[in-house]
């Protein structure tokens, strides 16, 4: 692929297509241009990018394919539809959930599998709650092996797009004025409160939301029978997910020796001295690149087998537009 490429962003007036600019733009991403779709209501606006001022263009196929690499940052519907197209002439990466689950796709976390990528031109962008934990689960499978993985996420209005951070300052402010609190975004208001529903509920019990995790770290780690559960919550934080996980390992482990392992993983930090109140938190994990990393200790339930530990990191950066940058950089 070219040095300096023509990039297209779908979906570009969105939350996660804003923050894809914003990441190539930092990253120094070697672009001759940047081309910005959404759809015509949001047609020949003028908005502000790192890049300068830009006019939004109405997503059409023709002008897309003309592009050397497209993000498409849209509903699964709208991949399903174009992305295959497109990605007979550009390389396409894929924020939905389209297709990460196709055998033909690759679904791709570069610190993890970046040899999936080989002969593709049409790349999915994994889970944003599944991509937090595997960065902090991946080292420590490689040096002690996962035999079971139970997580509980927390997840930030900002995974339901800018729609939901949105709707959370607004109800915030109903609340504290004694105003009800409207909700059309998520199943109940969420200001002040947490919502253990996101996306839908399937036959299993479980959410979309959770089997996605599940199911997306099984493909990510080529480990199809990993025992992997997930409950899934909404909670009233504006940015970054929070997930508190606990782990049985094949060999035996402790907190210090996880420590040295997640120090030298890469997009990965060690944020773990609760004696001077210091752990993963979303305030601090917010606009960061790397997952945070604490809160590590032995298992109560699995033992010298088991940890426990609490993971912090972005839902827009490595949940989403980082990753799809990172894994456009490892094709050029």
């Amino acid at each position: 692929m070219a040095n300096s490429a023509v990039v297209g962003v779908v979906g570009a007036t969105g939350a996660v297509g804003a923050e894809v600019v914003k990441v190539l733009h930092d990253r120094k991403f070697p672009l001759a241009e940047v081309k910005l779709f959404a759809s015509e209501r949001s047609a020949d606006r003028q908005v502000a990018t790192p890049f300068g001022a830009s006019t939004i263009r109405r997503f059409e196929a023709d002008a897309a394919r003309g592009c050397d690499i497209v993000f498409l940052c849209v509903s699964g519907d709208f991949a399903r539809e174009h992305a295959k197209p497109l990605a007979q002439k550009a390389l396409v990466i894929d924020n939905s959930s389209a297709f990460r689950l196709s055998p033909d796709v690759p679904l791709v976390i570069p610190e993890i599998n970046p040899q999936a990528l080989k002969g593709h031109r049409l790349i999915a962008n994994p889970n944003c709650t599944m991509a937090v934990a595997a960065m902090a689960l991946w080292p420590l499978h490689r040096a002690f092996g996962i035999r079971k993985a139970i997580i509980a996420s927390y997840q930030a209005a900002s995974g339901a797009g800018a729609e939901g951070i949105t709707e959370l300052l607004e109800g915030a402010k109903a609340y504290l004025a004694g105003e009800p609190v409207p909700n059309s975004v998520f199943a109940h208001p969420l200001a002040f409160n947490v919502v253990p529903h996101i996306d839908r509920f399937l036959d299993n019990g479980y959410t979309n939301e959770e089997m996605k995790v599940a199911l997306e770290m099984r493909k990510v780690f080529g480990e199809p029978d990993l025992a992997v559960s997930c409950t899934a919550v909404r909670v009233p934080t504006i940015r970054a997910h929070a997930e508190a996980i606990t782990i049985e390992t094949e060999k035996p482990v402790t907190p210090a020796a996880a420590r040295e392992v997640l120090a030298k993983a890469k997009g990965v930090r060690v944020v773990d001295d609760p004696a001077t109140r210091t752990y993963p938190m979303p305030i601090t994990a917010g606009e960061r690149y790397d997952v945070d990393v604490g809160r590590i200790r032995t298992s109560l339930i699995f033992g010298a087998n088991g940890l426990d530990l609490f993971v912090c990191g972005d839902q827009l950066l490595k949940g989403a537009a980082l990753n799809a940058v990172q894994i456009a950089e490892q094709m050029i």
